[in-house]
């Protein structure tokens, strides 16, 4: 279903200067979600751009790829799984550790919930670095999962994110882009 009706969602998107360090402009999305037609654009602009693709899952990383996820899920009518912080998920689960914009981090998934094969669209706020979305990658390939293409509402074009996607860089969705 094609969405038509435009949202300028940069516009909603308000910039933090020196959070959560000093130096670094947050871009804080949160507007977009408390807007119900910006919120629709967003999540079927998405759902639009991956439909022709046949993802059977959208994969989200903790948390506010929770807040897109789901309802891009919902929109493409396919299944919704968590990638969450250590200790967050009742049973059996795959780690990643991977290196952070300010630190380290890790990252778990289900060890059961893509099964070889499956198509699968990971969805994410921000890409900014892109080390939470590699990781992300590397729990949907360590289960078997076929990654169709990733989707961002913002993209920090500056810090060069799809650059550590390699291969799978040709198909990633960002709706908003800042260059500096």
């Amino acid at each position: 279903m094609a969405h038509t009706d435009v949202v300028d969602l940069k516009a909603l998107i308000r910039e933090i200067p020196d959070f959560p360090k000093p130096g670094v402009s947050f871009k804080d999305i949160t507007p977009v979600f408390a807007d119900g037609k910006a919120l629709r654009y967003a999540v079927g602009a998405l759902a639009d751009a991956f439909r022709d693709q046949q993802p059977e899952l959208v994969v989200g990383v903790e948390s506010r790829g929770f807040l897109l996820g789901t309802p891009l899920a919902y929109e493409l009518g396919v299944g919704f799984v968590l990638v969450r912080k250590p200790g967050k998920l009742p049973r059996g689960t795959l780690r990643v550790d991977y290196e952070l914009e300010y630190g380290t981090g890790s990252l778990e998934i289900h060890d059961d919930a893509i099964r070889p094969g499956q198509r699968v669209l990971i969805a994410d706020d921000l890409l900014a670095t892109g080390g939470t979305v590699e990781a992300t990658a590397r729990l949907v390939n360590q289960l078997g999962g076929h990654i169709i293409g990733y989707g961002f509402l913002v993209e920090l074009d500056f810090l060069r994110g799809r650059d550590r996607l390699g291969g799978d860089a040709a198909n990633i969705v960002s709706l908003v882009h800042y260059d500096g």
